[in-house]
Parts: structure tokens; C-alpha cells; sequence
């Protein structure tokens, strides 16, 4: 099986499908063949982030949901979308607003025929047995949405890992906690074992609050790593579409290309994001096939 994890968080504003996005360009730059899905189904804020939005509102245009529901429009492979920075991209569709509904009257009718029915796998059925999608990727990295729903557990069931973006804060303590209830749940309820490969801390700053919810949840949970306040390198990505390398190596700011003031703590940054992307394949027990590297106004930067 390849690197899988699902991004999750239950708080809002710590920047999880920007982590996602990230950690994908990450991967690939080590060498890594990346698929990354959104399951999203309010915002799709990762696919409109890596520009794979065309076809996401043509109800009759094949998509995840069909093929979850055993009624493909077409060939799998045909779903998915290249980035031009080396990304992968299974991209959103409007009917994962009807996930839940019509993956629950599925399980009705089968259970009607007599079959069995495990609402929670169907994902990890799609994806390993019926396309073996492990056999083209590396790394596989699942978007969705936050709320403890059908959707967020088949999400969960495929990948069986979690990295936990959060933030420094009662709130950040919170949201793990609640992380905590939904990995015993996952365990009881599925009969799995879900692990969590990574914390990592956004927003990081030196202060004597800051510090002590980092003690805590260093702790209790460990943590991968943490970043100090990037939100101008973050909020570009939405305009730039695309991940905090392309707007930092091609100086993208408010919208343009090649106007962004170079900062060494945002090229300190993508080694952050370089380095967790190492702890992750290392936590996997995987060697990434080189090292990766920065292109800073072309000058190549080893990580």
C-alpha cells in the first residue's frame, strides 16, 4: 500500500485543505507518483485551489460518487486531473452533496437483497480493490470535509491514518480531543485501527501562552512540526492557484506573477513543509526516491 492519510481537523481557519495542496507538492517533489481526492463536498475549496474545477456542476459528467454507488460513468482513471506541479488530482462534484442519502438507499437495497453492505468502505473498495489505485500511486491524500458524517468515515476507513493540522490554542486543544473520540469510535465501531502519523502546529508564535499549548500538546500527542503565521503566503495560494511553492519560486502576489518580495521565513517555510513531507514517509517506513529541492529565483536551494 502506498503513504494514505486523511487530512483532518474539526476547527476551521487552520488552513487544512492548504496543508493538503502543500503536503501533495511536497511528495511530489520527493520523487512520489501523488493522487489527492476532495471529498469536500460544501466548499471543494481543493479543487478551485489546484484548478481542476471544469465539470464539477454537469450532472450528467462522470464522478467518485457513481463509481462509490457501483454505477460508474466511465472508466476511473478518466476522473482524474493532472497539476502542473506534478499533482494528481481527484477534483470535487456536486453530487458528493448527496453522499450520505444516496449511499444510505444503496444499503438499503442491498440489504433487501439479502446482501451485505458496509457503508464506511466503499471508498477503500473503489479505490484498492475494484481500481487498484495503489499500483499507479505513491501517495495517496484525502481532502474532506470536517463533519463527523458517512462521508469523513469512508474517508477514514481507506486511508486508516490521520495528520491533524491545528493550532496552538484552547481550540487546537479542543479539536484534538475531539480527534481522540472520533479515532476510539473509528476502532470500536469498524473493527480498524486508525493512527494518527502527524500534528502540526500553524500559526506558532513565542508566547508564553503559545508555548504552553505546545508543551501540552507535544505531550499528549506529539508533534510533527510547527509553522509561525504565514497568512499572506496562504491567502496567495487562492489567487495563484496553486501551492506555497508556486507563489514563493514564481513571486506571486495579489494575483500577479513575479511581484512577491522574497522573505526567508516563507522560503523557511516550504523546508517545513519539505521536512514533514520526510517524517511522514519515514513514519510509513518509506525511502522517497531523492532528495527534494527549492527553486528560489533560479537558484536551487537543497532542502
Amino acid at each position: 500500500m502506498p503513504i494514505t492519510y486523511t487530512v483532518y481537523s474539526e476547527s476551521g481557519g487552520i488552513h487544512k485543505t492548504t496543508w493538503t495542496a502543500n503536503l501533495a507538492a511536497a511528495h511530489a517533489r520527493q520523487g512520489f507518483d501523488v493522487l489527492v481526492i476532495d471529498l469536500d463536498h460544501q466548499a471543494a475549496n481543493l479543487t478551485y485551489l489546484l484548478d481542476v474545477e471544469e465539470g464539477r456542476d454537469d450532472p450528467d459528467a462522470d464522478n467518485l460518487v457513481r463509481h462509490v454507488l457501483g454505477r460508474p460513468g466511465g472508466d476511473f482513471e478518466d476522473l482524474i486531473r493532472s497539476t502542473d506541479e506534478g499533482i494528481d488530482v481527484l477534483p470535487a462534484h456536486d453530487m458528493l452533496e448527496e453522499f450520505t442519502e444516496l449511499l444510505l438507499q444503496r444499503e438499503r437495497f442491498e440489504e433487501n437483497m439479502g446482501d451485505d453492505f458496509n457503508r464506511y468502505e466503499q471508498l477503500y473498495n473503489v479505490l484498492w480493490k475494484e481500481n487498484d489505485v495503489q499500483k499507479d500511486y505513491d501517495v495517496v491524500i484525502i481532502d474532506p470535509n470536517a463533519r463527523a458524517e458517512i462521508m469523513l468515515y469512508n474517508a477514514i476507513y481507506a486511508t486508516r491514518t490521520l495528520v491533524a493540522p491545528t493550532k496552538p490554542a484552547g481550540k487546537g486543544n479542543k479539536s484534538l480531543d475531539g480527534l481522540s473520540g472520533l479515532l476510539e469510535s473509528m476502532s470500536e465501531h469498524l473493527g480498524i485501527d486508525v493512527g494518527v502519523a502527524a500534528v502540526i502546529l500553524s500559526g506558532a508564535g513565542g508566547t508564553s501562552t503559545h508555548r504552553r499549548y505546545i508543551d501540552q500538546m507535544e505531550d499528549e500527542y506529539g508533534i510533527a512540526a510547527a509553522m509561525g503565521k504565514r497568512e499572506s503566503m496562504m491567502d496567495e495560494m487562492w489567487d495563484a492557484q496553486g501551492t506555497a511553492f508556486k507563489v514563493v519560486e514564481e513571486g506571486w502576489h495579489n494575483g500577479e506573477k513575479g511581484t512577491r518580495r522574497r522573505r526567508d521565513r516563507e522560503v523557511e517555510s516550504l523546508e517545513t513543509i519539505l521536512e514533514i513531507a520526510g517524517y511522514l514517509a519515514a513514519e510509513f517506513g518509506v525511502e522517497p526516491p531523492h532528495e527534494p529541492t527549492l527553486t528560489i529565483e533560479g537558484t536551487e536551494v537543497l532542502s
